[in-house]
C-alpha cells in the first residue's frame, strides 16, 4: 500500500502530507490508523475523564463557538467560582463512576492571582482523592504555570481550536500566538499538555489538515489531543453552520492518530448527538479517551449508563490511571 506521508513517525508532518492522508480511501485510512494505534496502545483500552465547569459564563473572549462568551446571548448565566466542597464532591462522584482524570474549566480570559490561588487549592484537593488533574483557565501569565505545577497539576488544556489561517474567523479578542505562548509556558513548567481542536466550524479539509500539522509540530506533541465536533449553540455566530459529514469526522480522528501516534486522542464534544456506530468507527480509527458523565462545560454528553453499555458491546475497557504510551517506541 502506497502512503503519501512521512516514513518515520518521529519526523515532522507538513500540511501537504497530512492533507494527503485525508484523501486516502476510507478503509485504507482506518487500517493504517488502527495499525499505528496498536503499536503504541492497548487497542481496547479507553482513558476516561470527567469535565466540570467550575466557573461558568461571562468570559470576555468572543470565541464564535462558545456559549459562555459575554459577547453572545445564549442564556448562560455568569456564575462565581464553585466552592471547594462542591468541586470535590463532583470529583469524588466522577471517581466512583470510573473516571481516572478530573478536568476543571473556568470561563476566564486568564486567571488573576486570587483566582489562581483558589484553583491551586482545588487541584490539591482532587489530587488527594487519587485522581489525575487537568484545568483549562485560559491564557496564563509568566509564573502561573509554575504555581499549578507546584500544586501537582498533571495536565493543562489549551486548544489551538483550528488552523492558523482560519483562527481569525472564529475569535478576534486574542491571536494564535497567544495560544502558543500559553502552551510554551505550560511545557516549560513541566506540566503535560492537553491540546486539540474543534471540527465542523466551517473550515475546509485543508484547514483541518493544517490544525493537525500544527498539533504534531508542538515539541513534544501534546500528551492528550481532544477532537471536538462543533455543538451549534443558539445565540453564537456558529449556530447555523452546516453540519459536518460524520465520516469526515471519523477521517479526522484517523488522521490525528497517524500524525500523533503516541498522543491519547480524545473523542470529546459532540458525542451526545453522534450515533453509536459513528463512535465505534472513531474508536477503530484510534480514539482512546472520552469525557464521562452527562454534561461537559455547558453542553450535553451521553449518560454513564449508555457509555458502559457501548463499552460492553464493543469489548472496550477503561485504562488504569497514570498510564502512558512509551514515546520512545517507534
Amino acid at each position: 500500500m502506497n502512503y503519501p506521508a512521512v516514513s518515520n513517525e518521529s519526523e515532522r508532518w507538513s500540511v501537504e502530507q497530512v492533507a494527503a492522508l485525508f484523501e486516502q480511501p476510507f478503509n485504507d485510512l482506518l487500517y493504517r490508523a488502527q495499525s499505528v494505534h496498536r503499536r503504541h496502545f492497548d487497542p481496547n483500552a479507553v482513558q476516561i475523564s470527567t469535565l466540570l465547569s467550575i466557573k461558568t459564563g461571562g468570559c470576555p473572549e468572543n470565541c464564535g463557538y462558545c456559549s459562555q462568551s459575554a459577547h453572545h446571548s445564549t442564556g448562560v448565566a455568569r456564575e462565581a467560582l464553585m466552592s471547594r466542597e462542591r468541586v470535590l464532591q463532583a470529583a469524588s462522584k466522577a471517581q466512583q463512576a470510573g473516571a481516572t482524570r478530573f478536568c476543571m474549566g473556568a470561563a476566564w480570559r486568564g486567571p488573576n492571582s486570587k483566582e489562581l490561588a483558589d484553583v491551586v487549592e482545588l487541584v490539591k484537593g482532587v489530587r488527594e482523592l487519587g485522581m489525575e488533574t487537568c484545568v483549562t483557565l485560559g491564557m496564563l501569565r509568566p509564573g502561573q504555570a509554575e504555581q499549578l505545577k507546584e500544586a501537582g497539576l498533571d495536565y493543562y488544556n489549551h486548544n489551538l481550536d483550528t488552523a492558523p489561517d482560519f483562527y481569525g474567523s472564529i475569535v478576534t479578542t486574542h491571536g494564535y500566538q497567544d495560544r502558543l505562548d500559553t502552551l510554551q509556558r505550560v511545557r516549560k513548567a513541566g506540566i503535560k499538555v492537553c491540546c486539540g481542536g474543534i471540527i465542523g466550524m466551517g473550515e475546509n479539509r485543508l484547514q483541518r489538515a493544517a490544525l493537525i500539522a500544527e498539533l504534531a509540530a508542538l515539541d513534544p506533541p501534546p500528551e492528550s489531543v481532544p477532537v471536538n465536533m462543533l455543538v451549534p449553540i443558539a445565540g453564537t455566530p456558529l449556530a447555523d453552520v452546516e453540519r459536518l459529514d460524520p465520516l469526515e469526522f471519523v477521517r479526522t480522528i484517523a488522521v490525528a492518530r497517524i500524525a500523533l501516534p503516541t498522543s491519547v486522542v480524545r473523542l470529546s464534544a459532540g458525542r451526545a448527538t453522534m450515533p453509536e456506530p459513528v463512535q465505534a468507527l472513531c474508536f477503530l480509527a484510534g480514539a482512546n479517551s472520552i469525557f464521562y458523565g452527562d454534561r461537559l462545560l455547558t453542553t450535553g454528553n451521553p449518560s454513564t449508563d449508555s457509555d458502559r453499555a457501548l463499552f460492553e458491546r464493543l469489548g472496550l475497557h477503561p485504562t488504569e490511571p497514570h498510564t502512558e504510551p512509551d514515546r520512545a517506541a517507534r
